[in-house]
């Protein structure tokens, strides 16, 4: 009994977190357990910083915890898709007050009123299987969308697309979606 019990968690855990996220399918086989980061929501003043990160092409945005921050290709123009549900799997970063670090960065005013952090306009998310800073496992995870960890280059290979339209400071009201 003990031994079903230890190998049906991991299961458990993924049927979890797919059914979070939606039943699209994901570029990369996941067998990892679902583990909360940590420094992702209600910050105050938070910061964002680079890091190298190899498995994600390279340099990235991570928190000030070090976790990878990822965008959802689908979210764009203050268009929200993860909601709901979905951030038990993508945890928005959060803050009141003007983010701090590298340039490019703002907010936007999420569908609950709470600001998310944004870079060059895309929000801002840490990925509920990085368990540790240098980790990028949600890289390129596809749902309604695909999931890139944000670099800071202007070319697309290897990260989120960082050529979008509008202010990326000041509020959005932003536009619809319901979760998923």
């Amino acid at each position: 009994m003990r031994k079903f019990t230890i190998n049906a968690i991991p299961a458990l855990l993924v049927l979890a977190l797919l059914a979070g996220c939606g039943s699209s399918s994901s570029s990369k086989t996941s067998t990892e357990t679902s583990t909360a980061a940590s420094g992702s929501g209600g910050e105050s003043g938070v910061t964002v910083k680079t890091a190298s990160i190899p498995s994600a092409g390279g340099t990235v945005l991570v928190d000030s915890s070090g976790m990878t921050l990822y965008s959802l290709s689908a979210e764009r123009n203050g268009k929200f898709i993860c909601t709901g549900s979905c951030e038990s799997t993508w945890h928005p970063l959060m803050a009141s007050g003007t983010p701090a670090g590298v340039g490019s960065l703002g907010t936007v005013k999420r569908p609950n009123g709470e600001e998310q952090v944004t870079y060059k306009g895309m929000p801002l998310y840490t990925f509920a299987n990085d368990a540790k800073p240098g980790e990028a496992k949600g890289q390129g995870f596809k749902d309604v969308g695909t999931w890139s960890a944000v670099t800071t280059s202007a070319s697309s290979g290897g990260g989120a697309s960082t050529s979008t339209s509008g202010s990326s400071s000041g509020g959005s009201s932003g536009g619809g979606g319901g979760g998923y």
